[in-house]
């Protein structure tokens, strides 16, 4: 049987190594082996966005930086369903009879609610804590099977299970079981500065963080100052967590095992591996950035994409929204 597929991605902008390694890459991995008879939907989650403070003028740039990343990554979008998620009114339209449906205490048991509301304070938004909800109604518009996401996701997937049941169990089997689906294991993409720290756009020091767009210069100096471990050893290990990193990144980009690099550099100085694994990096990433710059060159072609999706998507959706609509009594 055919199984519909469903994820999304916050457009946030300003990618880096470790989103790449850790979202794109595995999205466009997990579609190449998808049923040829399968429906693979992707979402740029932008009404996410806005769940915390935000830039408008960013959030308008960030997706067409975003849907031009993931294409010039490998998403073949002949093969997939990608829109932006705020041109879809449905969306919002199935979240708000969640928000009627689930019970408050559900939400705020979320462990992203409480981590980023005490982050925030008086700040914190409405949005923030009927996120869950939104993401409910993403999945289930689509009738979603298998929902591929990172591992800071499952509890949210597992809440949309108890949405179900509950909703299925008040207005009658409107929406079927779904089921999440981890990532491939990918070893976190700490700084290059601070093996102690994820990598991320808003680091201190931006020595510490590869960006997409960095050229070979810039990714090779990136690479030459990250910080090494004492010893003079290639190797991983919990008492060498900088080279863990790069060993990591380095097996990643190469498709080789730390084990094999480790065996490839015994006896070789941290300069030598240090200048491989820039090369290894600017190598990859070098025919994705030049197909981002093309495409960013033809916006226009950019949209067409979204359109084209939301077209898609909006046959799919208006479908099961009407199923909702006529269970709760929202239609004549």
């Amino acid at each position: 049987m055919s199984k519909v597929h469903f994820s999304g991605i916050k457009p946030s902008g300003d990618f880096h190594i470790g989103n790449y390694l850790g979202a794109v890459k595995q999205w466009v991995d997990y579609q190449k082996n998808i049923g040829p008879e399968d429906t693979f939907i992707f979402m740029l989650a932008d009404l996410h966005v806005m769940t915390v403070p935000f830039d408008p003028h960013e959030l308008r740039a960030n997706r067409v930086d975003l849907t031009a990343w993931f294409i010039a990554a490998g998403l073949d979008v002949a093969k997939t369903t990608l829109f932006a998620q705020s041109d879809n009114p449905d969306h919002a339209y199935l979240a708000w009879i969640f928000n009627c449906t689930t019970p408050m205490g559900w939400m705020e048991r979320m462990t992203q609610y409480k981590d980023k509301s005490a982050k925030q304070g008086e700040r914190t938004s409405l949005g923030l804590l009927a996120y869950p909800n939104l993401q409910a109604a993403d999945i289930l518009l689509y009738d979603a099977d298998e929902v591929p996401v990172g591992e800071d996701q499952r509890q949210h997937v597992e809440l949309t299970r108890d949405i179900i049941k509950r909703f299925n169990r008040l207005y009658g089997d409107v929406f079927k079981e779904t089921k999440f689906v981890g990532h491939k294991e990918v070893g976190r993409v700490m700084s290059l500065q601070d093996p102690t720290s994820k990598m991320s756009k808003t680091d201190d020091n931006q020595n510490g963080v590869i960006r997409l767009n960095d050229d070979a210069d810039t990714i090779g100096k990136k690479v030459k100052r990250a910080v090494s471990d004492s010893g003079s050893e290639i190797r991983a290990g919990e008492d060498k967590p900088a080279l863990t990193n790069l060993l990591s990144i380095h097996a990643a980009f190469s498709g080789k095992s730390i084990a094999d690099l480790e065996e490839e550099y015994a006896g070789k100085q941290y300069g030598e591996y240090k200048s491989d694994l820039a090369e290894v990096i600017v190598e990859a990433l070098a025919p994705i950035q030049k197909k981002h710059a093309e495409l960013m060159d033809d916006p226009e072609y950019i949209y067409g994409i979204l359109d084209q999706g939301l077209e898609k998507a909006r046959e799919i959706s208006s479908k099961k929204l009407q199923e909702v609509k006529e269970a709760t009594g929202l239609t004549r």
